[in-house]
This record gives structure tokens, sequence and C-alpha cells, in this order.
């Protein structure tokens, strides 16, 4: 399966500026969820009507599975502005499960809560645990079980479908 990573950045740039302007959202607050978000919303930052800088999320000691044996993270550091009432668009490469989104969503409003979280994500792949659905989709798709999508970054972007075994 070939995926045309330009044309779900664009479709997403277009979806987040009409739904910004349709929900009046201003200065709003873009956060990625490091890796592959932060990748996706460096992208995405023109579309979106702020005049904040990118911040970043990393999540890992919010995931659920982080006790599992065999995990070993790599941290990466959360930079997020004062968000108490602010609009917080929340963008990541791939929407799977849900954990992730679970986990970026518990620690945002562990530092106060946000006038509202847009969630913009580049794949979708319908294969929800949890009740979370994107607002902006880049696109959906239907993959094997076995298959996952890579995204490589941050230079020369470019995105693939992998077998996870």
């Amino acid at each position: 399966m070939k995926l045309d990573l330009e044309k779900s950045l664009a479709s997403m740039k277009v979806q987040l500026a009409a739904y910004c302007e349709q929900k009046s959202i201003e200065d709003a607050i873009v956060v990625g969820i490091h890796s592959g978000g932060v990748w996706v919303a460096e992208r995405l930052m023109a579309a979106v009507p702020t005049s904040e800088p990118l911040a970043t999320l990393d999540i890992t000691f919010y995931r659920d599975d982080f006790t599992k044996a065999g995990l070993n993270p790599k941290v990466n550091q959360t930079l997020l502005p004062a968000i108490e009432d602010r609009h917080v668009i929340l963008v990541d490469d791939v929407l799977m499960s849900g954990r992730t989104i679970r986990a970026a969503m518990n620690e945002i409003f562990d530092f106060g809560r946000p006038a509202s979280v847009t969630l913009a994500i580049l794949y979708d792949l319908g294969q929800h645990e949890l009740p979370i659905a994107a607002d902006i989709v880049g696109e959906r798709l239907t993959l094997n079980p076995e298959q996952r999508v890579k995204l490589v970054g941050p230079e020369n972007l470019s995105v693939s479908v992998i077998d996870a075994h």
C-alpha cells in the first residue's frame, strides 16, 4: 500500500483552517505528541491561527502499558504553556487504539483545564479500543491486523506501511 503523505498533510491543513474558522478558534495552542505528532504538527502550524510556538508532549509516563516488561522508553521533554481556558489542538501521526490520545489528554489536564481540545490525526486506522475520535483526519486507512504505519523523520518526512512481525 502506497501512502501519499503530502496529500494527507494538505487535507489536514484545509480541514484545520476551516475548523478553526467555524469554531472561532484563535490563538490556539498546537500540541504535538512525541515524536511523530510533533513532526506532523510542525507541518500544520501555518494553517492554525496562532501566535503561540509549537508545544510538545511526551506521554511516556502516562501510558497504561508503561509497567509492561520490556518497555524501554525514550523520554522526550514536555513543553506546554499555560493552557487554562485556551483552545488546544492535539496532533498525532496515527490513531489506532486511542490509548496514546487518552494518555495525552490525562497529561494535558494535569496542566490545567483547556477551553477545548481538538484532535488532529494524520492516519486513523479505525481500530479504536476507546471511545476516541479525531476532529481532523488526513486519511482513514484499513490495514491488515499485522500491518502498522511507520512515519520517519523529522527531516525528509516519509511514511510507509510495514509488517509488525
